[in-house]
């Protein structure tokens, strides 16, 4: 596709907004997480269309599903949850719930919640709306396919004690809970909605959610438009001033090409767009726009083994490949300081991270004695040979993550110098699916999980949740033998301890264990990467980095 070509097609039909307007609304907020200047309100505009460009389309609008960055980018502007977590502090905050009540061992959680809203279909969010979302996200429904939350742990029912009361209970104790009710993934739809097939959900015009817009119209795979609420008045408090938003449209483009993406904002076609790659960042900010960096948290952006593959069942292979690894120039070459090094499997600002920076070096001297000690030895044509198999690994291109096949490509010609050779796989993506559940078509994966909670260990290493590292009891059929108890029961602890300093150290001996066992080579701490235009104001991003455009305006609307 070119550029020409994109100039010409960009507002093609559907497009509700006159030519000469789009043209005029252009450029991004002067603060991060802050809200205009009290003196500059005077200025405030109401109405407009924002223009917002993003890499990949959306796939599922099943709020457990949002965790997929397109699809949590359109969630988090059409559901509301019950609490906001603060971007900064990482308390948790109130939104349509007022207030809660957790008894001693956090089996049961009570919210009251706000009166006088509604879904936008006029429907009451009430107790009993509230109850069915989080029985569907606790439980899943396996009669409408629709799998369970990963962010909920120990769920075992709800009850409606009073209208605008609702209580939930757990089997065990799960202190994770309360930061669960803010996330994408508990995002609160209406009843019919929570009626429908899981084949439903991608379509947006059928998502009833509280929320400030709500999908007006669409073109799947290629655009999504968002229409504001007029009668919205129920925003999270630390938000002010409440009130509908700003914006009257938010207009979502997909335009998977980056030369596109950043030509289209650049020209002034544009308002904001998402995953800036780090070689484009300096004609972003070159040009007086504003580049946004929010960092995900959670689980870094890392290259896990699958031990159910034989040729990386030995730790002493996987630790050798660690060794093999020049993250710093991985970093220096592809990526800019908004991707700090990883120096654990949890990011810095994560709480309970601690830093392994010294178990992390680079050293192919170690990393070649140590497959010879497994047995891999060098022969003639370079590579490493037992038993007459070559030591090749395959791995899949992850599209979700910046600049993966740029990064794979890198990692093999490191690995090649001590003779491993690594395997950069394409396909379809029900292909790359299919085989990202088979360690021995793909003993690598490229792993990353964005959650402001311990408990993000669990969605990314536990066999039911993410399962990364494919052990027994998930979902792939084609694990034959692998798993870790003692890694499975560290996580589950995580998820039930009620007590902040064990929880703490049960964090810390997963990070040692994770690292002890060379199980992922953690490469950076990932960040969601946008550029805005100046005459974009006041635009927020929750606390893993999907953005937030309750509040944004725009100078000339």
């Amino acid at each position: 596709m070119s550029f020409m070509y994109f100039q010409r097609h960009i507002f093609s039909a559907k497009l509700s907004i006159p030519l000469m307007l789009v043209w005029s609304t252009f450029c991004v907020s002067p603060a991060l997480f802050c809200a205009t200047p009290a003196h500059a309100e005077i200025s405030v505009h109401h109405g407009g269309t924002l223009l917002y460009l993003e890499k990949q389309a959306h796939k599922s609008l099943y709020p457990p599903a949002g965790g997929f960055y397109p699809n949590g980018g359109i969630l988090a502007q059409i559901t509301d949850r019950l609490t906001w977590q603060n971007t900064q502090t990482l308390a948790i905050e109130p939104w349509l719930a007022t207030s809660w009540q957790i008894n001693a061992d956090s089996t049961i959680y009570t919210f009251e919640l706000r009166s006088g809203i509604t879904f936008s279909d006029g429907t009451p969010v009430d107790a009993a709306s509230v109850a069915l979302n989080f029985d569907t996200y606790g439980k899943g429904s396996k009669t409408l396919h629709l799998p369970p939350s990963e962010v909920i742990n120990n769920y075992d029912h709800s009850e409606v004690v009073g209208p605008l009361t609702v209580r939930f209970y757990f089997s065990k104790p799960s202190p994770g809970f309360l930061q669960g009710t803010s996330v994408i993934g508990s995002g609160i739809v209406s009843p019919r909605t929570l009626h429908m097939p899981l084949e439903q959900w991608g379509e947006g015009r059928n998502i009833i959610g509280s929320g400030p817009f709500v999908v007006q119209d669409e073109v799947p795979g290629k655009s999504t438009t968002l229409q504001a609420r007029h009668d919205y008045n129920w925003g999270p408090g630390k938000l002010a001033p409440q009130g509908p938003a700003k914006l009257e449209q938010i207009r979502i483009l997909v335009v998977p090409e980056d030369s596109i993406r950043i030509g289209a904002f650049l020209s002034g076609q544009a308002d904001f767009i998402r995953e800036v790659e780090a070689y484009d960042e300096n004609q972003i900010t070159r040009s007086g726009n504003l580049l946004y960096a929010p960092s995900t948290r959670g689980v870094n952006d890392s290259i896990v083994f699958r031990p159910d593959n034989d040729k990386v069942a030995d730790v002493r292979v996987r630790l050798a490949l660690l060794r093999a690894t020049d993250r710093q120039e991985i970093l220096h070459t592809l990526f800019s300081p908004r991707y700090p090094l990883a120096r654990s499997i949890l990011a810095g600002n994560t709480q309970g991270f601690q830093d392994h920076s010294s178990e992390l070096y680079y050293s192919p001297t170690e990393a070649k004695y140590l497959l010879d000690k497994a047995g891999w030895l060098l022969a003639s044509d370079g590579w490493r040979y037992k038993n007459g198999k070559i030591l090749s690994l395959g791995i899949h291109v992850s599209a979700p993550h910046p600049q993966s096949r740029s990064m794979l490509v890198l990692l093999a010609q490191q690995w090649r110098k001590i003779g491993v050779k690594l395997n950069i796989l394409t396909g379809s993506p029900a292909m790359v699916v299919l085989d990202d559940l088979d360690p021995q078509t793909t003993p690598l994966y490229q792993a990353e999980v964005g959650r402001a909670d311990p408990d993000v260990l669990k969605s990314a290493y536990y066999p039911t949740n993410r399962n990364v590292l494919l052990q027994k009891g998930g979902q792939s059929q084609h694990v034959q033998h692998f798993t870790d108890p003692e890694c499975n029961q560290l996580l589950l602890a995580v998820a039930s301890e009620t007590d902040p300093l064990r929880r703490l150290r049960h964090v810390a001996d997963i990070q040692s264990l994770i690292l002890k066992n060379s199980y992922s080579i953690p490469i950076f701490e990932e960040p969601q990467v946008y550029a805005g235009s100046t005459h974009v104001h006041d635009m927020r991003f929750e606390a893993v980095g999907r953005p937030v455009f309750y509040r944004a305006w725009l100078d000339n609307p």
